[in-house]
């Protein structure tokens, strides 16, 4: 589930002496989650009805890539291995500068690279990224996870010539305003623990980006972020995993879309106090086209945002009854949540089996954003409903 849900948690203790056919399936199936839980999400589980984008905000075809769900999970597809092509070859020949043997650096470069476009976490070795002890090579990882947790409309577009929309987009507004916001409050939190730019930008910036981006790759201990980050580095933390990427991309959280949207309504509605009753203002935000921020839209994506937020706070809740501290259960509780994948020491083969089973359930859950299974659970009791009736009527 953790690999299908690209949420990367393990609780592997030597992944070092894994097998090249287990570490293989352990990669291919988190990169195949990353891209069939969005064609997943793009047919939605039922019939495509006007309703669908209102219930599941930017996931739909109605994002515009080509008419048709096939032609679109195609064209994903068609992205996916492309940028595979190209991130394992980079990073091949980084493994191969910094040491690592070529057939070693290959299949190192290719897991890794699975791993940071589906935005999983995974990694064939214990200490994750720290393993390679290098800096380029977690700039590459850094570009190709930051990529993969953009809407794939939006690679569709560039690809097409629409270089602007990168600026005009509201989910990348909303994703550079909270990648700003976050790392900028880190880097002052934490300045005094890391005294130089490239220590600052490589154990705060990219660990930020890494849980923004719900990637879950790290290079630093788990224990560090406890005893180094602080309260107020780990809420940080807390709230760039439960925001997450980009809606209909590989990535988890609750997505910057939908952040973008809530706050254009409240600036809509602080408009509409101000201005005069007799004016009617059409308010609309552009997302690969021009939208109408309709009332519909907004109420699921708060709705979506709430059912994040009570997940997350029930984990968090059971964390502490079993003895974590608020901090940690808080931390681990929206790494699950958010499909993330950075433990704090929580995630251990020796946790109790509850916590487990609602890790799970929490990762489903988020994986597939909610509704998606509230209405998978709406077709299924709808048409046990129906049985029910004709057998009555029998």
């Amino acid at each position: 589930m953790s690999g299908f849900t690209t949420t990367g948690l393990v609780m592997t203790q030597d992944l070092d002496h894994l097998s090249l056919g287990l570490n293989m399936w352990r990669h291919i199936l988190t990169f195949v989650g990353g891209q069939g839980m969005v064609v997943l999400a793009l047919s939605f589980l039922v019939k495509e009805t006007s309703g669908a984008y209102k219930f599941y905000v930017g996931e739909a075809k109605d994002i515009g890539l080509v008419p048709n769900v096939k032609g679109t999970a195609r064209i994903i597809w068609k992205i996916s291995l492309i940028y595979l092509a190209a991130g394992t070859v980079a990073l091949w020949v980084d493994g191969i500068l910094i040491g690592l043997k070529p057939i070693s650096a290959f299949f190192n470069g290719l897991f890794m690279f699975a791993s940071s476009w589906s935005t999983g976490g995974f990694a064939p070795n214990t200490q994750n990224i720290m393993y390679y002890h290098s800096f380029s090579y977690e700039i590459i990882t850094l570009v190709f996870f930051i990529l993969g947790s953009l809407n794939f409309g939006l690679h569709y577009a560039i690809w097409q010539g629409k270089k602007r929309e990168i600026y005009k987009n509201i989910e990348t507004q909303s994703f550079m305003i909270t990648v700003f916001l976050s790392s900028a409050f880190g880097v002052i939190a934490l300045s005094k623990i890391y005294p130089n730019a490239i220590s600052i930008f490589r154990r705060v910036v990219y660990n930020i980006l890494s849980a923004h981006t719900t990637t879950g790759f790290s290079n630093i201990y788990a224990r560090q972020f406890a005893l180094e980050w602080g309260d107020f580095g780990i809420l940080i933390m807390v709230v760039v995993m439960l925001i997450g990427g980009s809606a209909c991309s590989t990535a988890g959280g609750f997505k910057g879309l939908r952040v973008g949207i809530i706050f254009k309504s409240i600036f809509a509605e602080v408009k509409k106090l101000l201005s005069s009753e007799r004016n009617v203002k059409i308010f609309k935000y552009h997302h690969i086209k021009d939208c109408v921020l309709e009332d519909g839209v907004v109420k699921s994506s708060a709705l979506i945002v709430i059912c994040y937020i009570v997940t997350f706070s029930i984990g968090t809740a059971l964390g502490t009854y079993y003895g974590y501290s608020f901090a940690d259960s808080a931390y681990e509780s929206a790494s699950v949540t958010g499909n993330v994948g950075l433990s704090i020491g929580v995630t251990t083969p020796s946790m109790p089996s509850v916590m487990k089973v609602y890790y799970i359930i929490a990762m489903y859950l988020g994986r597939l954003e909610f509704l998606s299974v509230f209405a998978m659970v709406g077709y299924f009791l709808g048409g046990i409903k129906k049985v029910c009736l004709k057998i009555r009527k029998t």
